[in-house]
């Protein structure tokens, strides 16, 4: 018998459930601690994951009988892919398939934090009203520049084509006529940088995106611009960060993903009324969990039966 940990993120359960075969053994709830995940991985022969679990060389060498891990979204930071290649352990991951809830998000929290919504319910909460309202700024007319024109990236400047936005795209890795369907001007992070009002974060956490964004990126933007991430907390570094809104360097920002998560309550990002957070949430749409699991457990089903999955959604060591 098959038997799968499950993290509990991975939801709708039952959809997930559903894409496995009947005799399985299926047990979900994983604490986000390698100790934990350990333990949980004695006699499992699947690992159904987010970026929430951590898969490093210490736990994939410690589960002895794991023959698969399946990554739920995009991102594969979480997973040591050197040794899970090293213990024949593939990975399966479903890349772009939470792309557009990804990208709805980071245009929600750009919105948000240009008509400053936390100022906003702060001062209803406070029995206040709009005469004690700073104003806003309005998206059109605006420059947006997007830092990772993949899945994401490219979606985000789809998404803007009805506010009437001038799109900057940083990339290089991308073809710049990738550009031209939204109508985009590929150019360098400094020059991106210095020109926008919005600046997009859409990019994977690599070793060359790690602390992309500091306290010398920072000061480039402009004092009124706003900084988005949605991309993964460590591409920015968050005491910089901190400082910037705190000088009010930039303008404001808004969050969905933290160096360290879950985010603390007593963190200083939640002070500051020009931030916009929510709880890595971005990809939590229920479009976008149900064809990703369908995805997910379609890959493992065919993987551990012998067959072949599509290259896209393998993931291997550079």
């Amino acid at each position: 018998m098959t038997r799968a940990i499950v993290d509990q993120d991975i939801t709708p359960t039952a959809r997930l459930r559903e894409g496995l075969p009947d005799n399985w053994e299926i047990e979900v709830g994983i604490e986000n601690t390698a100790d934990a995940v350990i333990k949980k991985l004695q006699g499992a022969q699947v690992a159904f994951v987010t970026s929430r679990i951590p898969m490093g060389r210490e736990v994939i060498e410690n589960a002895p009988d794991l023959e698969l891990i399946a990554k739920l979204g995009t991102g594969v930071d979480s997973i040591d892919l050197a040794a899970a290649a090293e213990h024949d352990i593939p990975v399966t991951h479903t890349p772009g398939y939470n792309a557009l809830s990804v990208a709805e998000h980071t245009l929600c929290l750009t919105l948000a934090v240009a008509h400053r919504l936390t100022a906003a319910r702060n001062l209803v909460e406070a029995g206040e009203w709009r005469d004690e309202f700073e104003l806003a700024t309005r998206l059109s007319g605006s420059t947006i520049g997007i830092v990772g024109f993949g899945d994401i990236g490219k979606r985000v400047g789809r998404l803007l084509d009805g506010f009437d936005v001038e799109i900057l795209a940083a990339d290089p890795y991308v073809p710049e006529i990738d550009t031209e369907l939204v109508g985009a001007e590929m150019t360098d992070l400094d020059d991106l940088l210095a020109r926008s009002d919005v600046v997009s974060l859409n990019t994977e956490l690599t070793a060359e995106t790690r602390g992309l964004i500091g306290e010398a990126e920072l000061a480039r933007m402009a004092d009124d611009a706003i900084l988005i991430n949605t991309a993964r907390g460590p591409v920015v570094e968050e005491d910089a960060l901190v400082q910037a809104l705190r000088e009010e360097v930039i303008g404001g920002a808004g969050l969905d993903v933290f160096a360290t998560e879950p985010l603390e309550p007593e963190s200083p990002l939640l002070a500051f009324e020009d931030v916009v957070v929510s709880p890595h949430t971005s990809a939590m749409t229920i479009e976008s969990r149900t064809e990703s699991i369908g995805r997910l457990t379609s890959n493992v089903v065919t993987l551990l039966s012998g067959g072949d999955v599509s290259e896209r959604f393998m993931a291997r060591p550079e």
